[in-house]
């Protein structure tokens, strides 16, 4: 693992705090990011190692890339992708930043956010994570955002809104809204908070964290190549199950299986780094 003290620093876990958004260094390297983008391809293109296809895509193997590509717990599909997306170090950032001792893989997400055309829709709407995760609580979840190529305001990098992590739950989250001026009107509406972005610019290899309560989104891809990333969503250890809430279709709720405040435990949520642990990160419990 590597020497976190060097990746992170008091200044920056209260800039988090304050402000529900960090970015963070690189943590692979160009040789890691190669091989890690040749495997997100090719479970973009349905060739799924593992023999276990992911939980969902928005768009099927074969079809034609003419909107941002999401598949959920793609790490179900490649065993390189299972091993990135238990990545300790960055477990260990996710436990500094979020102020706890321990940290769960909620759930991954392969993005493949194609080059803007006259045609198709590249464009991620405002909103919180926590609008889709109210089953869990409490609301101290984050995620982790990795760079596998240079991102920019170009090819459609993510943006941020400072301290909105403070409004509370508003309900104006839409992953696929396409129409970003009109979103941004009901949330200022709502929250009685006009707001700017603030766009995370990273290069290949770099992470990003951001609080479930902070808003965000992402312009189109104006470049000639695919915005290429993975995505790790992540609980504290402890998050519990939280019954009867919009999000109780949510996926998790039926892998849990589990009675009103269980916590998330399990196989299908796996340890990323626990504090003072010896254990190996790949083990569950």
């Amino acid at each position: 693992m590597l020497n976190i003290q060097e990746l992170i620093t008091d200044s920056d876990v209260l800039f988090y705090q304050e402000h529900g958004y960090w970015l963070g260094p690189k943590l692979f390297s160009d040789s890691e990011l190669e091989n890690i983008r040749d495997h997100h391809q090719r479970v973009v293109a349905g060739d799924y190692e593992t023999g276990r296809p992911p939980h969902s895509r928005s768009i099927q193997p074969g079809e034609t890339i003419d909107k941002i590509v999401k598949i959920d717990n793609s790490h179900w599909s490649d065993s390189t992708l299972a091993k990135f997306v238990l990545n300790p170090t960055i477990g260990k950032l996710a436990a500094q930043l979020a102020g706890v001792s321990g940290i769960r893989l909620w759930h991954d997400q392969l993005l493949h956010k194609p080059p803007q055309t006259n045609t198709n829709a590249g464009a991620v709407g405002w909103h919180q994570d926590w609008h889709y995760w109210q089953c869990a609580e409490p609301a101290n979840m984050l995620t982790a955002w990795v760079a596998l190529v240079d991102v920019d305001t170009r090819n459609g990098c993510m943006e941020f809104v400072p301290d909105s992590h403070k409004w509370g739950l508003l309900p104006d989250s839409d992953f696929f809204a396409q129409d970003l001026d009109t979103l941004q009107k009901s949330i200022e509406k709502h929250s009685g908070k006009p707001f700017e972005t603030v766009p995370a610019i990273l290069p290949a290899g770099a992470v990003s964290f951001h609080h479930c309560l902070t808003i965000h989104g992402s312009r189109p891809n104006l470049s000639d190549a695919p915005r290429l990333s993975m995505v790790l969503h992540l609980q504290p250890e402890g998050t519990s199950y939280k019954r009867g809430t919009p999000a109780e279709p949510h996926a998790n709720v039926r892998l849990l299986s589990g009675e009103d405040g269980d916590p998330f435990t399990g196989p299908y949520f796996p340890v990323l780094y626990r504090n003072n642990s010896t254990g190996n990160p790949w083990d569950v419990e």
